[in-house]
């Protein structure tokens, strides 16, 4: 009986990451975040002020994981040395304002 209990508890440790796959955020640190690092490139590559990045026609992400791994993609790749916790903070905001993602 032990065993299952600890099994079940496991499963459902698993399918709330899997809910959340940003953990914890901190939504208020977010903006500030998107300023510094992701205006510039995205406002490049799409004018004004980058935001049609997020709601453009074909946009290639389709849910929460796929949103935090572009996320990470990009603080490597533009060198924004974000921790985890502020790129899942990044991902959580922009889900909240752009994606809405329910999984």
């Amino acid at each position: 009986m032990h065993r299952l209990t600890l099994t079940g508890l496991a499963l459902l440790s698993t399918a709330a990451y899997a809910e959340a796959p940003w953990g914890k955020v901190d939504l208020s640190i977010a903006p500030a975040l998107h300023e510094k690092a992701c205006i510039g490139c995205h406002a490049r590559m799409y004018g004004s002020d980058g935001s049609k990045m997020y709601t453009r026609d074909g946009r290639m992400l389709s849910n929460k994981l796929e949103l935090l791994q572009r996320v990470s993609s990009c603080n490597a790749t533009v060198g924004a040395g974000w921790f985890p916790e502020e790129e899942g903070s990044v991902a959580a905001w922009l889900n909240e304002r752009y994606y809405h993602f329910e999984n």
